[in-house]
């Protein structure tokens, strides 16, 4: 197995103090923000992981040309490209998004104009955002459906909308020697999960149903659910391999938080079901959401999970697991 290798684009901060003395006074210029950086970790000898501010990016690069998953905040935009250009100079030709929320999706106008798509004839003047070159970008078609208005909410900018959905359980391509799944999860996080499997690299990057820094995150008004999120993370499970008595095998980029192996996805796992089943329970006893959150039902993994310093983000789980545990009963 190849190492990882750790690339970090991170701008030095250098406090300049401006000193001039005049007429007694001394004037100390105050630091400039830095601007946005990203970190790049090579998981195998063609994915990285670029880190930023906003989900976690998945890059596959080979002679073909590049393929994101997701892109971030559209601030980002111009760290993650050079960050890309220190490994590759090929061109992007492909962005999958694994849900609509702004954090994954924000950077695709950007990052779509940065990129081609290979369009031989007369296509180019039939498919607009070909124009003057441009990568496809792919994903489920509820995420289309989402930031278009048409599920609910106002409309996004359409230079966000995917410009290549699908309908159906999975969608597949062949790029860069290896074989890719487009993996629909449905109402896991939202209505319209995706992971996306590199079956020769035997990488996988999963969106925001797995995140090793918080607690899942359902978000209800947009289709997701607890049970969906659940069996997402169980059909997750079911594609990885480990490597018996070693950290090793299938890895997993997650939506938010570190490159993980097959035991971070299971303890993940387990937290979610072992929660569900104490909050069903009280549920069964008649309890209220206001009794089920003053209980504390994940308070033993507060710590690995929760957010130093704001226990409103484990109420606020609680509290949506167990409206969307009572919405499945009804």
């Amino acid at each position: 197995m190849m190492r990882s290798k750790l690339v970090i684009r991170a701008p030095v901060a250098v406090a300049v103090a401006v000193v001039s003395i005049a007429c007694g006074s001394i004037a100390v210029a105050q630091e400039a923000a830095p601007p946005p950086s990203v970190e790049v970790l090579q998981v195998r000898d063609n994915i990285y992981m670029i880190v930023g501010q906003g989900g976690n990016i998945t890059m596959q690069v080979g002679d073909d040309g590049i393929l994101l998953v997701d892109t971030q905040f559209a601030r980002m935009s111009d760290a993650i490209v050079a960050a890309i250009r220190d490994i590759s100079d090929q061109p992007i030709r492909y962005i999958v998004n694994t849900h609509f929320h702004g954090d994954h999706i924000g950077g695709n106008g950007n990052l779509r104009r940065a990129g081609d798509t290979i369009i031989g004839g007369n296509m180019p003047g039939a498919v607009p955002y070909a124009e003057g070159g441009g990568a496809q970008v792919i994903a489920h078609e509820n995420v289309v459906l989402r930031l278009s208005g048409a599920l609910g909410g106002e409309a996004t900018d359409p230079s966000l909308w995917p410009t290549n959905t699908f309908f159906d359980a999975e969608k597949r391509l062949y790029y860069n020697g290896e074989g890719i799944r487009i993996i629909y999860q449905p109402a896991a996080h939202t209505d319209g999960d995706v992971v996306v499997f590199f079956r020769q690299s035997d990488v996988i990057a999963a969106g925001d149903f797995f995140r090793t820094t918080a607690w899942p995150r359902l978000d209800l008004a947009a289709g997701g659910s607890y049970s969906g999120t659940i069996t997402a993370l169980n059909n997750l499970v079911d594609l990885m391999i480990p490597e018996y008595g070693q950290d090793g095998g299938t890895l997993v980029i997650p939506g938010h938080g570190r490159l993980s192996g097959i035991g971070d996805v299971l303890d993940f796992r387990e937290m979610a079901i072992v929660i569900r089943d104490r909050i069903e329970h009280m549920i069964d006893q008649g309890m209220t959401m206001e009794q089920v959150v003053a209980a504390r039902p994940a308070m033993d993994y507060e710590p690995v999970y929760g957010t130093p310093g704001n226990p409103a983000a484990t109420d606020d789980f609680v509290e949506s697991a167990y409206m969307s545990l009572m919405q499945e009963r009804n």
